[in-house]
């Protein structure tokens, strides 16, 4: 383990202390990145919590679509074991959904029937807008569309699913009516896309074509979002705060609002005044252009437009330390096991110190 105060080695105790005084003198403080497990995002929302601050995850951007629409008009979600156990059939739509998702198809393998289906046949694959060649990877059934017209096509394949007409005639008619006829027969359908390659627009018409098949059968949705665990992130923010990401507590109480709280934004505009950036899983650095003050929790081999006033090399959880994290295959938490154990403290421990270094702040003013 190291750590770092304007650049020269001390011991974890001298770093956290020096943390907790640039902490503490901040006006309005913002915790981002957040790329930690559950006990570290705990950890880190509590402190929002006594600094008054705001918290932000490097991956809000893409997160917020999808929360955005599922604000505005719910959704269905199921998991990706519910797909290989029950789904008979499925679409894909978009491209590149393994981009954010290498053992996808490996966790789905559709290409044997749905154990826990009612008849044991093949599945129906379908997909909409698929990249060169992904279709025939999985045997599916292709409707080409191009991906700027990805909402509109999707449109025309929900009115299509209830017999109201467009203006899209054609062979791209008929194959949105062939296909919305294949939808309506399933038993249980399942239509998987990616997050972070589809707009709010997109997004609505995904999660509405599923609300529309699931007025006389069932169907839902399985979305693909990115593999940096950022659901450690939102689901812990929602039980202890009752609001995703994007939230801050300068009135004593937590509030939520994606334009406040936007911790780029925040330090761009010079609304921040000090910053503790967090990314245990990866080298990410912030993105910020203005020089703020800020302390890293981050690994190693991370480099940075400017140097942190405070660094400290944390571990990675599962790796270096035990760990509960959400795990899309099953939809939950779970509890992880390091797999390479080492000496490096988690982003759970280093806030742990810091706070301890905040109170002994107080108690001697």
């Amino acid at each position: 383990m190291k750590a770092f105060v304007e650049g020269a080695a001390v011991g974890l105790d001298a770093a956290a202390a020096a943390a907790a005084r640039l902490l503490g003198k901040a006006r309005l403080p913002v915790i981002a990145g957040l790329g930690t497990d559950v006990a570290g995002a705990r950890a880190a929302i509590a402190l929002a919590e006594r600094l008054r601050g705001a918290y932000d995850h490097l991956a809000s951007d893409v997160l917020l679509r999808d929360i955005d629409v599922m604000q505005q008009i719910s959704r269905m979600v199921t998991t990706p074991g519910d797909v290989r156990l029950r789904a008979d059939c499925v679409l894909f739509v978009g491209p590149k959904p393994r981009q954010s998702w290498r053992e996808l198809l490996k966790q789905l393998n559709l290409a044997s029937p749905p154990r826990l289906a009612a008849e044991k046949k093949a599945r129906k694959i379908l997909w909409l807008g698929p990249g060169r060649g992904e279709a025939a990877e999985v045997g599916a059934t292709k409707i080409a569309a191009p991906p700027g017209t990805l909402p509109q096509t999707i449109a025309c394949l929900r009115a299509a699913v209830l017999d109201r007409k467009t203006r899209v005639n054609g062979a791209l008619g008929r194959k949105l009516a062939d296909l919305a006829a294949q939808l309506k027969e399933a038993r249980f359908g399942v239509i998987v896309w990616p997050i972070e390659s589809f707009d709010r627009l997109t997004i609505e018409m995904v999660n509405g074509l599923a609300v529309d098949l699931n007025r006389e059968r069932r169907f839902s949705t399985l979305p693909l979002g990115r593999a940096t665990n950022a659901q450690n992130a939102v689901q812990t923010s929602g039980w202890m705060t009752g609001f995703p990401i994007r939230t801050g507590f300068g009135r004593g109480y937590p509030e939520y609002d994606t334009w406040r709280f936007d911790a780029n934004r925040m330090v761009e505009a010079d609304e921040a005044d000090a910053a503790l950036w967090i990314s245990a899983y990866g080298a990410e650095s912030p993105k910020w252009k203005r020089a703020i003050p800020f302390i890293a929790l981050s690994k190693p081999e991370t480099r940075f437009p400017y140097a942190p006033r405070v660094r400290i090399d944390v571990g990675t959880p599962g790796l270096d330390h035990d760990a509960v994290e959400f795990s899309r295959e099953i939809d939950t938490f779970v509890a992880t096991k390091a797999t390479k154990a080492s000496a490096a403290p988690s982003v759970a421990d280093v806030i742990g110190l810091i706070d301890q270094n905040l109170t002994k702040g107080s108690s001697a003013c």
